[in-house]
């Protein structure tokens, strides 16, 4: 099983009633920011180790988690894989496949940081492995729960826009030097560069708005000088229910477009901006702090409408809803306590990376992929 029906799924120690306790790869960015603060904040479960082998994260993390064990290497976690329930993999791209494969044969549930892999074929043979261990594979896709995804979602389900005909999806910054590192790497090792990162976002964000594509087009393009993998990239998906997703990811982009324009038979929806819980979680603040989370004033939320722009006054303005990133480890703390479905499934991971491999080959070849 892969997280879905009714026996419960994780690592071999789980008890009826304590805390599911946790081991952390990895405490740079998605560690640090937020798989830790987000786990720390989910009833049921614990953080119980971190691993990093730098010496200034080791002492982050013991400053933010004074009771979490620190460990240097995957392989002193793994030898203590009988004291945990769940490992969270949240290191390096090119490390993902082999600490997951690792830890899924150690007996423990397995959640992994976006891409899970580099290839389509990759992620299946996780899945398959995991169930065949009878163990929860799960892919931290933490913008499907975004306030501006989680609001479009539910127009598109009360049939506010029609028949949705167009989906632009942009995630764009302004980034004009590179900062180096393995994601600016050209290494094809490192799974680097935007369409594996930003890129993974928005095509997860398509499929599963608007289910499999049959068709990818792309162009990626490097552009800062120094840069040595792709910075400024554009995919045009074909779905097979005939909608057509535009999908924009750039670290060039001076003027930032909307983040989502949709357009419908009968109305489109325009939302500038993105979601605020990665500057809170950036900033300090955390799930169930008292604050309200996830939480957006009413100047920023979007526009629904026909026949004018929201620039120039057209269309009613629709209430964001509030974004939860920390549904996201609820569920996967019900799906290991409970059974409880899935949250996302390493099965979902490899249709997002058939696109993202499609889009690759499409991009270098300039030619149409059919899926």
């Amino acid at each position: 099983m892969t997280g879905t029906g009714t026996t419960p799924l994780g690592g071999p120690s789980g008890s009826p009633s304590g805390p599911l306790r946790v081991g952390l790869v990895g405490y740079g960015l998605a560690g640090s920011v937020f798989h830790a603060p987000l786990i720390a904040a989910t009833e049921g479960l614990t953080l119980d180790t971190v691993v990093t082998s730098n010496p200034e994260r080791q002492q982050q993390a013991r400053t933010e988690f004074p009771d979490v064990r620190i460990l240097a290497t995957a392989d002193e976690l793994l030898d203590r894989a009988g004291e945990l329930d769940l490992v969270v993999i949240a290191s390096p791209n090119k490390t993902h496949v082999p600490l997951a494969t690792a830890a899924l044969k150690a007996g423990l549930a397995v959640v992994v940081d976006k891409p899970i892999a580099g290839t389509a074929a990759e992620a299946r043979e996780l899945a398959a492995l995991a169930e065949e261990r009878g163990l929860l594979l799960s892919v931290f896709q933490n913008r499907r729960w975004d306030n501006d995804f989680l609001t479009l979602r539910g127009l598109i389900a009360e049939g506010a826009l029609g028949d949705v005909w167009r989906f632009e999806s942009r995630f764009e910054r302004w980034r004009p030097q590179t900062k180096g590192g393995w994601r600016e790497s050209g290494d094809p090792a490192e799974i680097g560069g935007l369409l594996y990162d930003l890129g993974s976002h928005v095509v997860d964000q398509a499929l599963v708005l608007f289910g499999p594509a049959v068709s990818v087009y792309a162009e990626a393009v490097v552009r800062r000088e120094g840069a040595r993998t792709d910075d400024d990239t554009f995919i045009a998906l074909t779905h097979a229910n005939g909608v057509r997703s535009h999908l924009y990811v750039s670290a060039t982009a001076a003027q930032l477009g909307p983040r989502f324009r949709v357009l419908g038979s009968r109305a489109g929806y325009v939302k500038y901006g993105l979601d605020p819980q990665e500057a809170a979680l950036r900033e300090g603040a955390r799930p169930g702090d008292g604050s309200a989370w996830g939480v957006e004033p009413a100047d920023q939320w979007g526009a629904l409408g026909a026949g004018e722009s929201p620039p120039t006054g057209g269309g009613s303005p629709v209430e964001t809803l509030p974004g939860d990133y920390p549904a996201y480890y609820a569920a996967v703390a019900a799906a290991l306590r409970d059974g409880a479905a899935n949250p996302v499934t390493a099965s979902e991971a490899a249709a997002a990376l058939d696109v993202l491999e499609a889009a690759r080959r499409s991009a270098r070849d300039g030619v149409v992929v059919s899926l």
